[in-house]
């Protein structure tokens, strides 16, 4: 047994509440269980209760055995002073307070229900991949559709605090944030980190000033991302490298790369030179981006603002030196779908949150007409009967598996709270 599973008994009542008696057999009456705020510090806050005679207001905290209360020194913590019950599983030793008053004790395990702790047991029974496994083909839709909405917010609050810190970083520009969360998300899960690192290292100042002339902003991303190191005859290469140096003198930047791309395991369409190219192009072609994605939610406008392509030169080329058939390679609907998914709606969600407006439904509405993502945890939720419809759905289900299901955290998923509550 875990002790948030006591946590959530408390919270819920799920015991005999209207017979309950301390250790020393004086009678309780919970008014109030408390705040569950889950921060340090007793775990519920505020809670009233009567105990014999005497309404108490305070703190209650909660442990498998009385025992914990020592092996957690809280008698040496001043923030356990305010505890008016020590709820516990099992009771095994009787607790003090620093004036040598005796702390209350509430023995749960004497008030639950069997079928309570079958319904935990088979909860917590390890399955092949989550707990909840077997039940979420029949789980209730009503509950399962509500809970999605709140995950995503979730996810979305979770994105914000990675911007809101480049953000401070950037000195408060919001289009140089897009432009390193874009990098980041053009550079896919091989290549992002080292895509972020090269436009963090190019002011965004410089980015606006040569945007309007490609090469340059090819230039200074294909330099920084070391592909302009060697020696080669290509003509396109040698200029690009030209440029890159007159550059760096130009803004006094440092040479220094920020890492090695890798074009391994990539298909063709994927491989840095052409993302790299397109990321040029794009801010060649809209030199306010930021502005223009925030003050427009309609889908149909954010696919027309990233219709973009490469250079010329690529169309011909995947890597200097190497000459292809010729193809005009533009950013493909499911990319940009990405793009949508993990920069655009979270860079949206945080900026209006900066401001104090709610957008909410705007975001909802975007992602439930956008298809929905494919991978591994979407798969294995849709075998097991939970299918996502659209990137909404997938979004939620991610941060469910993720934030959830990985940590444990059934008894504070609203699945698992539901689950235990059936027969």
């Amino acid at each position: 047994m875990k002790e948030d599973f006591l946590h959530y008994l408390w919270k819920f009542k799920k015991f005999d509440a209207l017979n309950l008696k301390t250790s020393s057999d004086q009678e309780i009456t919970i008014i109030n269980v408390g705040q569950y705020l889950q921060q340090a510090g007793p775990d519920f806050f505020n809670a009233q209760i009567i105990i014999g005679n005497q309404k108490w207001a305070g703190n209650v905290e909660i442990h498998l055995k009385s025992s914990d209360w020592y092996v957690h020194h809280h008698e040496k913590d001043t923030a356990y002073e305010n505890v008016i019950l020590h709820v516990v599983w099992e009771h095994d030793t009787e607790v003090f307070r620093k004036n040598n008053t005796e702390i209350p004790v509430l023995e749960l395990k004497n008030y639950v229900e069997k079928e309570v702790l079958v319904n935990y047991q088979k909860l917590l029974t390890p399955k092949s991949w989550i707990f909840c496994e077997k039940q979420l083909q029949d789980f209730d839709d009503f509950v399962l559709k509500n809970w999605q909405e709140r995950l995503f917010f979730e996810r979305l609050e979770r994105k914000s605090k990675a911007i809101y810190e480049l953000l401070e970083q950037t000195n408060m520009d919001w289009e140089a944030v897009l432009f390193c969360m874009l990098a980041k998300n053009f550079g896919l899960n091989t290549n992002g980190e080292t895509f972020f690192k090269v436009a963090k290292s190019i002011s965004f100042t410089i980015i606006r000033k040569e945007s309007f002339e490609v090469e340059n902003l090819e230039a200074l991303l294909f330099g920084k991302a070391a592909l302009l190191d060697s020696e080669k005859e290509d003509a396109y290469f040698k200029d690009l490298k030209f440029r890159y140096f007159y550059l760096l003198h130009k803004y006094q930047l440092e040479p220094e790369s920020e890492g090695q791309v890798q074009f391994f395991k990539h298909r063709p369409d994927n491989f840095p030179t052409i993302r790299l190219s397109q990321l040029a192009h794009l801010y060649h072609l809209h030199q306010n981006l930021f502005s223009k994605i925030n003050n427009n939610f309609s889908i149909d406008t954010i696919y027309q603002l990233f219709q973009v392509s490469t250079s010329t030169y690529w169309e011909t080329h995947y890597q200097f030196d190497k000459v292809s058939p010729k193809k005009l390679k533009k950013l493909s609907k499911s990319f940009v779908d990405l793009l949508l998914i993990n920069t655009i709606i979270p860079i949206q969600f945080a900026y209006a949150k900066s401001l104090g407006k709610e957008i909410a439904e705007d975001l909802m509405t975007t992602l439930v007409s956008v298809a929905p993502e494919r991978n591994s945890i979407i798969d294995k939720f849709s075998f097991f009967g939970i299918k996502a419809n659209n990137s909404f759905e997938t979004q939620s289900l991610l941060q469910l598996r993720n934030e959830y299901c990985s940590a444990g955290k059934c008894l504070e998923c609203a699945i698992g709270t539901e689950l235990l509550k059936k027969s």
